[in-house]
């Protein structure tokens, strides 16, 4: 599994969209699927997780409900080795979705086009040529507009291997703020992220719809993500989740809440859940001792 997973929430459709996703990207699978216990009658049969792989890069999601919708601020780049490949991708994304950049070709690729899907998941398609085929792409706009190189800089202390790449500013005239960054690359524990700002007017921002997941080894890189990341005007919520300063959301997750859900016995992996839904910052020994009870 990847250190940092984008973490996909869904109204309900969370199945359909995965297999659907799963049947238009190359080395692609489902890993794991897990649904709602019996339990919670109002989710049952839904996902609670669902991991899956496109193009050999990870992805997790989830049936949460109505509370947080997706955004283009957070959206993915996908390299297509050729024309042929890239408008099959495009009329399968496109159907029954909205075209935020139409189709063509324009000064930084012969081919490129910006889909959101009709499951509110947005794609970047270009021609170009790349190990990691799916790349995550973080939008800093509105408040937060002019705050992707700090951001960028202030990810990579966070994790080993990690570093900024390139940081490619706008120009003069074209109407964003001085050092606003128009692309820029870094990379958190060797996977590859772009970021940029923009200081045009959007109705959107950061929102929990998309979250980046990240696996900890133990309760030590817990509570220093967990720090680190709520410092500085960020905000705590539950089970693991929080907001950054610049409103990105993170799922900070131990290992061992995934090996003690998984438990044969239901009884036991209820009780964790049970003792998860009370917990902001996520602590082990006490998910240890509700599975022990």
């Amino acid at each position: 599994m990847q250190k940092i997973s984008p973490f996909l929430w869904f109204d309900g459709n969370a199945e359909e969209a995965v297999n659907f996703y799963t049947s238009i990207f190359n080395n692609s699978k489902i890993n794991k699927i897990t649904k709602y216990p019996d339990t919670m009658p109002k989710m049952a049969g839904k996902v609670l997780n669902v991991q899956f792989e496109l193009e050999g890069f990870g992805f997790m999601a989830l049936d949460g409900g109505p509370m947080f919708k997706k955004t283009p601020a957070v959206s993915f780049f996908v390299n297509c080795e050729n024309a042929e490949a890239l408008e099959k991708l495009w009329k399968e994304l496109s159907k029954d979705g909205k075209i935020l950049m139409a189709l063509d070709k324009y000064p930084f690729s012969e081919k490129y086009g910006w889909v959101e899907d009709r499951f509110g998941v947005s794609w970047q398609l270009y021609l170009g040529e790349s190990e990691q085929k799916i790349i995550p792409c973080l939008m800093f706009v509105g408040k937060v507009n002019g705050k992707t190189k700090e951001a960028m800089e202030f990810y990579t202390t966070l994790f080993e291997n990690s570093k900024v790449e390139t940081t490619t500013p706008y120009g003069p005239g074209q109407g964003e703020k001085e050092d606003a960054i128009m692309h820029g690359t870094f990379t958190l524990s060797s996977e590859k992220f772009i970021a940029m700002d923009s200081g045009k007017k959007h109705e959107f921002g950061f929102t929990e719809g998309i979250s980046l997941f990240v696996e900890c080894v133990d309760q030590s890189e817990v509570d220093k993500l967990w720090e680190k990341l709520t410092a500085g005007g960020g905000k705590e919520s539950k089970c693991g989740w929080l907001k950054d300063k610049y409103g990105v959301s993170w799922q900070i997750i131990p290992k061992a809440l995934g090996e003690l859900m998984s438990s044969p016995n239901k009884e036991r992996s209820g009780k964790v859940m049970d003792a998860l839904r009370k917990m902001k910052k996520i602590t082990v020994l006490e998910l240890e001792r509700a599975y022990q009870e």
